[in-house]
C-alpha cells in the first residue's frame, strides 16, 4: 500500500468490535511510535497502554461518551517535558509537536494493520493524570482508542482543503 493510499483509509474509529488487539499488533504499533522523529532526537513521550477493565474504565471516567468505551485498550500518550526540546530563539518547546508526529505514527500503523483510532484531545487531563499516577513531569496529552473498527462505524469522507489553499510556493 502506498503511503498516500494509507492517508486516505485511515479515519477516526467511534465504533469499535470486543474483539481484541493482539499482543503482536501493540508491539508493531507501539515500535512504530519509537521510530516516530522528534525535535534533536529527545523523544520526550511516554505511552501507557490501558487494556485491563478496571483501568479502562477509570480511563473512561476522564472522556465519558459512549463511544469511547467501545474501544477495547486505549494509549495514553503523554509528553515528558523535562526531555522536550526547547528553541532557544523564542523559547518555544516542542513537546506538543513530537507528541504529535509519534500519535500519528500510532494512528497510520494501526490503520496499516485494520485496526481503528481516534484522536482524543478533550478529555480531563488532571484527573487523568492522578488517576494513574502520572509523574508531575509527564503531560496526558492525547488519548487513542485502539481495536478492531466494527461493521457500522461510521466512515465520513475526507473534508479537506485544497493544496491551492494551504500551499504557498515562494
Amino acid at each position: 500500500m502506498t503511503f498516500k493510499k494509507l492517508t486516505e483509509q485511515r479515519y477516526s474509529v467511534r465504533s469499535y468490535t470486543d474483539e481484541p488487539v493482539s499482543e503482536e499488533q501493540i508491539s508493531y504499533i507501539l515500535e512504530c511510535a519509537r521510530l516516530a522523529p522528534s525535535a534533536v532526537n529527545y523523544q520526550p513521550w511516554h505511552f501507557y497502554v490501558v487494556a485491563k477493565e478496571e483501568d479502562k474504565k477509570k480511563l473512561q471516567m476522564c472522556y465519558d461518551r459512549e463511544w469511547f468505551r467501545t474501544a477495547p485498550m486505549y494509549i495514553i500518550c503523554c509528553i515528558r517535558h523535562d526531555e522536550e526540546w526547547v528553541r532557544k530563539y523564542d523559547g518555544k518547546p516542542h513537546g506538543n509537536i513530537d507528541i504529535a508526529i509519534a500519535t500519528e505514527h500510532i494512528c497510520l500503523a494501526a490503520a496499516e494493520l485494520g485496526l481503528g483510532t481516534c484522536w482524543v484531545c478533550n478529555f480531563n487531563s488532571s484527573l487523568c493524570r492522578q488517576t494513574f499516577s502520572i509523574p508531575e513531569n509527564e503531560s496526558p496529552a492525547v488519548l487513542i482508542p485502539l481495536g478492531h473498527p466494527s461493521q457500522d462505524a461510521e466512515h465520513k469522507a475526507k473534508n479537506r482543503k485544497s493544496t491551492d489553499e494551504i500551499v504557498t510556493i515562494l
